[in-house]
């Protein structure tokens, strides 16, 4: 079991997400919109678990039940993973339809050379299996 950082998430039926520490140390969010008021919480709970980031983790974003990503969201998720603690991160992110995916890309490719090294899925236990990858394949 790893040391694990304290989750700063209440739940709140009236945002989109919900946050949990995974045994691993990293976490899990669950998207079910990505509304103004749900990117709002959202890009507060990521600053806060940003801030001293000083280890590699494993995140897992489910957004399965998306259907479609706003252009606002996306800036929001550049800002986020433009941040230099993103490097630490391996993110993998389940995605039920192409527009998802596509936009997805577009905020990977707007933060190269910089963010979290992300993998892009269709079915969450791909992604569980590529993020139980070894650490060290990050480095």
């Amino acid at each position: 079991m790893v040391d694990k950082k304290p989750l700063y998430f209440t739940p709140d039926p009236s945002i989109g997400f919900t946050a949990e520490r995974r045994e691993d140390g990293g976490l899990n969010l669950i998207f079910k919109d990505v509304t103004h008021e749900t990117l709002g919480h959202w890009h507060q709970f990521a600053e806060e678990h940003l801030l001293g980031s000083d280890r590699l983790v494993r995140n897992l974003y489910d957004l399965s039940q998306v259907e479609h990503i706003s252009e606002e969201a996306v800036q929001v998720a550049v800002e986020l993973n433009t941040d230099p603690s993103t490097r630490n991160i391996r993110l993998a992110v389940v995605v039920a339809n192409e527009a998802v995916r596509s936009a997805i890309r577009k905020i990977s490719d707007l933060s190269v050379g910089s963010g979290a090294r992300l993998g892009i899925f269709t079915d969450r236990d791909e992604a569980e299996k590529w993020l139980a990858r070894p650490m060290e394949s990050m480095v």
